[in-house]
């Protein structure tokens, strides 16, 4: 696993700059090259070719996604990105097909993607503490961020053959995002690079 492509997903909107997943692409490129691995990013604020993007993911072992978390859902230029390079990897190194044949419709749905072998990460940040998730009685009613809200986001890596790596969830960075928070935040999220990734090369 040597090729690594980070999808930065921090859209800039509203009163969204996209700051801190600037920053996280940021130390996740850095932590990489320093591993010994070659690195692409491609930023979804940007003009994109699907083509050439869907040429980033067929030359990827491992694809990164940094996506806030806006109303439940990942942004809308990220799913615009999501929609027009998967389509555009139709038959072209993402997917096949749904998996399915026509003689026995009812079965093997999601199993027709051309991405065997590959793995994928997720790094989600939100305005919503920890506790919101774990605490009964709380938002989230105890789902955690990937049964839950990225439960689909998921879904729709398996559908194009990929494997799911263990993620970061960054909380509660918009009331209580001091600078000693987002320091332990950038140590830990480092650590977890190193484990997941850098150890495993």
């Amino acid at each position: 696993m040597k090729n690594i492509f980070i999808i930065n997903g921090g859209q800039t909107f509203a009163h969204s700059g996209g700051y801190f997943n600037n920053s996280l692409t940021q130390w996740t490129q850095e932590t990489l090259l320093e591993g010994g691995f070659t690195v692409r990013t491609t930023n979804i604020n940007d003009d994109f070719d699907a083509a050439v993007e869907v040429e980033n993911f067929k030359w990827a072992d491992l694809i990164i996604y940094h996506t806030p978390i806006w109303w439940f859902q990942v942004p809308n230029r990220l799913k615009k990105y999501i929609d027009e390079v998967f389509t555009a990897g139709h038959n072209n190194g993402i997917y096949a097909s749904d998996g399915r044949s026509r003689k026995n419709p009812d079965i093997n749905y999601g199993t027709g993607g051309l991405m065997q072998g590959k793995k994928y990460m997720v790094t989600s940040s939100w305005n919503a503490p920890e506790t919101a998730f774990t605490i009964e009685g709380e938002f989230f009613d105890q789902h955690d961020v990937d049964q839950g809200v990225l439960f689909g986001f998921h879904k729709m890596n398996q559908f194009a053959g990929m494997t799911r790596m263990e993620g970061f969830h960054f909380h509660d960075l918009e009331k209580n995002a001091t600078a000693a928070r987002l320091e332990n935040y950038r140590i830990q999220y480092i650590q977890h690079l190193q484990q997941q990734v850098i150890k495993q090369q």
